[in-house]
């Protein structure tokens, strides 16, 4: 029993940090590719709240997301916005470095992107906050 007590109390430990890794990720009902996302994010080892409505656009003005980044569905991790589709590697970046912004964005709905079907075309995915917006990651 006395050997699994450290690991039992790492495990508690480790807890919190791993619901610290779950999205809310708001999208339409009718949106099939914010699906496609948000299981793409949880085969990356990302676990999502979804939260399905009529109209995201609330959302994306509670956040501050520019109209100039935004795409079909916006989430939210760490106390960052994630707007679109946005690939998980530029996700691990942001919250690994955690950067004085609001959040990232991959504008529009760029075909081959994470959700979307088709073949992969070039994307850029910017990051945004208070001082407006610029390239974070190119894809």
């Amino acid at each position: 029993m006395k050997k699994f007590l450290p690991a039992l109390a790492l495990a508690a430990w480790a807890v919190p940090a791993l619901a610290a890794e779950q999205f809310t990720v708001y999208k339409a009902a009718s949106c099939g590719c914010c699906t496609g996302w948000v299981e793409y994010m949880k085969a990356k080892g990302h676990d999502a709240k979804v939260v399905t409505m009529d109209d995201v656009t609330p959302i994306k003005q509670r956040h501050h997301v520019p109209e100039a980044v935004q795409s079909c569905h916006t989430a939210v991790i760490d106390g960052y916005v994630i707007e679109g589709h946005v690939p998980v590697e530029a996700v691990d970046r942001l919250l690994a470095e955690r950067p004085k912004v609001t959040g990232i964005a991959a504008p529009g709905m760029p075909q081959g992107s994470p959700g979307m079907s088709g073949p992969k075309e070039p994307f850029t995915v910017y990051s945004f906050g208070p001082d407006g917006y610029k390239p974070f990651m190119r894809f």
